[in-house]
């Protein structure tokens, strides 16, 4: 069984420095190996099956590849040595990443439908690095140890699983500050295999809608928390603030952080509390995600409804799941109800919550 466990960290400033210059040395390091990928694809490639007399042909070279790229990643330490600072498998995550983007570009998914060609990352564009291993005993207390960085400390705000082993580490930052995902693994634990047959004893269907989130065949209705236009006027308040700065200026990325703050708002935590933690500004920008209240609700709900029925059979605005067309919906007048309700993601929350669950 696979799952993942995310922890807040608390890095110092000179922790802070160094996390930002790896990410920074990263993302010039994915677009110069995806610049190379381009540049052998445009050179190389050819529709049909000859080419024109006029048209000069380049030298040909070979494909730049994961493992050729992989290698050359000494040349870069010897020419660029800030490199040699960065984990040598971070690097090498890096270029794998550059792999698996330009593949999903050029190959079909399992439904034949191809992605978006990759784009360069502009600067902060690059949010995260991986450690492909670490030691099991990385976490002491409330301090991680991260390979090259040193001790950083976390909120554990639960304990790890036991029999669970650490697969991988990622670093990534948030507009409310840094985490960390633990990758977990227990080859004891099987996967679900179960298949459960549906019967009138242990299914429970529900109806989604705007007016109420859903509800229930057995008649209860769960009401839709419209977390957005919660915080819309404030969103529109920081908004306009940020159309006065001058762009690049540092008050214009300040107010830039601040409606990336807004879209991280909560209120789960009591204020006396943010402010004895110093979590809240005088400004008031630092509560939790409204992305993060969405998620709360729907994997909260859909444990509440999974300990109910073993089958969830799942309609929206009673037509069948496979026969609404969301991003359709989206663009109507009922387009901001229709993306602050997220639809589309209720059913990856019924089947990780399953899992747990074990239905």
């Amino acid at each position: 069984m696979r799952t993942a466990y995310q922890y807040k960290l608390r890095p110092n400033k000179e922790q802070i420095a160094t996390i930002e210059t790896w990410l920074e040395l990263l993302r010039r390091q994915y677009n110069y190996r995806l610049g190379e990928r381009f540049s052998w694809w445009s050179e190389n490639r050819c529709p049909v099956n000859a080419c024109p007399l006029v048209t000069p042909i380049p030298q040909l070279r070979d494909n730049p590849n994961y493992y050729s790229q992989k290698k050359d990643l000494v040349n870069t330490k010897d020419k660029f040595p800030e490199y040699k600072l960065i984990h040598s498998q971070v690097l090498q995550d890096c270029i794998k990443r550059v792999k698996l983007a330009f593949d999903r570009w050029l190959k079909t998914d399992k439904k034949g439908r191809k992605l978006g060609k990759p784009r360069f990352k502009g600067k902060g564009r690059y949010r995260s690095f991986t450690y492909p291993q670490i030691k099991q005993d990385c976490i002491e207390e409330n301090q991680i140890n991260l390979p090259k960085i040193g001790n950083i400390k976390l909120i554990k705000h639960r304990p790890l699983p036991d029999s669970f082993q650490i697969k991988t580490a990622t670093i990534s930052r948030k507009a409310d500050g840094y985490y960390v995902t633990l990758s977990l693994e227990d080859k004891l634990v099987p996967a679900l295999t179960t298949k459960v047959e549906p019967k009138l004893k242990n299914t429970l269907g529900i109806d989604m809608g705007l007016k109420e989130f859903l509800v229930t065949s057995e008649g209860e209705s769960i009401p839709i928390p419209q977390y957005y236009r919660s915080y819309q006027q404030r969103l529109k308040i920081q908004k306009k603030r940020l159309s006065r700065k001058k762009k690049g200026s540092k008050r214009w990325l300040k107010a830039v952080k601040a409606v990336a703050k807004q879209h991280k708002k909560a209120d789960a935590t009591p204020r006396r509390r943010q402010l004895a933690c110093g979590m809240l500004t005088k400004r008031g920008n630092a509560h939790q995600a409204v992305a993060d209240k969405r998620k709360d609700f729907h994997f909260k709900t859909a444990n509440e409804l999974l300990l109910k029925a073993e089958v969830i059979a799942q309609t929206r605005s009673g037509v069948p799941e496979a026969n609404l067309n969301i991003k359709g919906l989206a663009k109507t007048r009922l387009s901001k109800s229709i993306n602050d309700a997220i639809w589309g993601t209720i059913p990856v929350y019924f089947n990780c919550q399953s899992r747990k669950c074990w239905r």
